[in-house]
């Protein structure tokens, strides 16, 4: 169950009195002055038991290991279809400076998110291959 929302919780309307059947005086036991104040304590203590529902909403922004992997896995897809549109543009000789940008940011974005040494690796390398890139693409463009 997914909670979207915040509410305040409701005042808890505690035990109720017995209706006896048929309509007349039912079995009563004269309680004491003293033991009605133990029955709103009773009724404030039940609802303090409740957790709250930031709580609820904090637990779910963590997310499970098969949140984190859906997420990863669709960071991963997008800097796929960045090198893809590099790739294309790099061999058909019409790659620009915001298409190696949008490579990097890619590579910026999915390295806020990692903890692995051999991914971080592979980042550090395309990273380092867009740089050169617009290092090339900035000296032909001076040279010109």
């Amino acid at each position: 169950m997914k909670v979207s929302g915040t509410s305040g919780v409701g005042p808890s309307a505690g035990p109720g009195k017995a209706k006896a059947a048929g309509g007349g005086q039912g079995f009563q036991v004269a309680q004491p002055a003293a033991a009605a104040g133990a029955v709103q304590t009773a009724r404030a203590a039940g609802v303090s038991g409740v957790m709250s529902v930031d709580a609820i909403l904090a637990l779910q922004d963590v997310g499970g290991p098969l949140e984190r992997r859906r997420r990863a896995v669709g960071r991963a897809g997008r800097i796929l279809d960045v090198l893809e549109d590099v790739k294309v543009a790099l061999l058909s000789g019409e790659v620009s400076a915001g298409d190696l940008e949008r490579l990097k940011q890619a590579v910026r974005d999915e390295r806020d998110a990692t903890e692995d040494d051999r991914l971080e690796g592979v980042l550090n390398e395309i990273e380092t291959r867009a740089a050169v890139e617009i290092a090339k693409l900035e000296r032909a463009n001076r040279a010109a």
